[in-house]
């Protein structure tokens, strides 16, 4: 008769399963985890694949919408952030002509739409020398730069009773600078295409002005250098290629409407070579030889004098 707590002594005995520990014996359940939070958590590697594959199904399905939507509105900021101002929107609201002679000789006319309601102070300003207001004008003054892709016109001085009829009839520089800032911010339209006309703000042949450390009465100050004596605002170009090397120097008011086979034979007339890429010119640069300044002025000079003879404004449709 055997005893009820005795052990099996059976060969068979030892392989038989070891006998289930209670649960509340466990010792591989975390501290403070209850028992059911672990059984819940015992899944087999095949369930664990189906809930991760399904789990991946549903957050594709559930995303894809709003990853189209995300993908749509990212491309309609970036549209809108590199080209704010739709370019081709941009319409002529009056029209002016420029009359053109090479050497004394008539060679065409200029029509030359402007952008009145893009910009409005800008062709306001054009329009007060175009027009004559105040006793100035472009008229018998001259185009100082053939350059491979535009032509130059001076404008008018900077200095005298002209410089005193310009500033009482075009204004101040303030809202022209204004608006040719809003370009350069990505706010408004500021390509300069073929056929574009536009007032010189800066200096197109300088670099863009630097900023420098300057010891002023023992303290350090953040200055920006000095570029010469820029543009008064009366000076334009017409171009005859895309010059994108314009969008920083020029606020672009209008476009040749008529006449680019004149702005043609003007770029073929021969001007003075320019000579800044030779080290004696960079040398007298840099040490300041007055020499190097006033040849600058003249590189890129017509030989032959291109002049405007004649110019005003052509009477619109509506007002016929």
């Amino acid at each position: 008769m055997m005893l009820p707590n005795a052990k099996l002594s059976t060969p068979t005995s030892k392989f038989l399963p070891p006998p289930i520990e209670p649960q509340q014996h466990s010792r591989r359940t975390a501290a403070g985890a209850s028992p059911s939070l672990e059984l819940s958590c015992k899944l087999s590697r095949r369930n664990l694949s189906k809930s991760s594959l399904l789990l991946l199904l549903g957050t594709q399905t559930t995303l894809t919408p709003l990853l189209d939507l995300s993908k749509a509105q990212a491309d309609t900021i970036s549209q809108v952030t590199d080209n704010p101002t739709s370019c081709g929107d941009r319409v002529s609201t009056k029209k002016a002509f420029l009359d053109v002679s090479i050497g004394g000789e008539p060679v065409g006319r200029i029509v030359i739409g402007l952008y009145g309601d893009d910009v409005p102070a800008g062709t306001a300003r054009f329009s007060s020398i175009v027009s004559g207001k105040a006793g100035i004008s472009y008229r018998r003054k001259e185009f100082v730069k053939i350059m491979p892709g535009y032509v130059q016109h001076g404008g008018i001085r900077s200095y005298g009773a002209d410089a005193e009829r310009a500033t009482a009839a075009a204004g101040s520089l303030q809202k022209l600078v204004e608006e040719w800032e809003r370009g350069r911010r990505g706010e408004r339209c500021k390509e300069v295409k073929a056929g574009s006309v536009g007032i010189v703000v800066r200096d197109p042949l300088k670099p863009p002005p630097k900023t420098k450390l300057v010891a002023t009465n023992g303290k350090l100050e953040v200055q920006e250098e000095e570029i010469a004596v820029g543009p008064n605002g009366t000076e334009f170009v017409i171009t005859a290629v895309d010059t994108p090397e314009l969008e920083e120097s020029v606020l672009v008011i209008g476009e040749v409407l008529e006449g680019m086979g004149v702005v043609e034979k003007m770029r073929e007339v021969k001007t003075v070579r320019d000579n800044t890429s030779s080290p004696y010119f960079k040398v007298a640069k840099v040490i300041g030889d007055k020499r190097a300044v006033v040849a600058e002025r003249g590189f890129n000079r017509p030989y032959t004098k291109v002049q405007v003879t004649n110019c005003g404004f052509i009477e619109s449709q509506d007002s016929q």
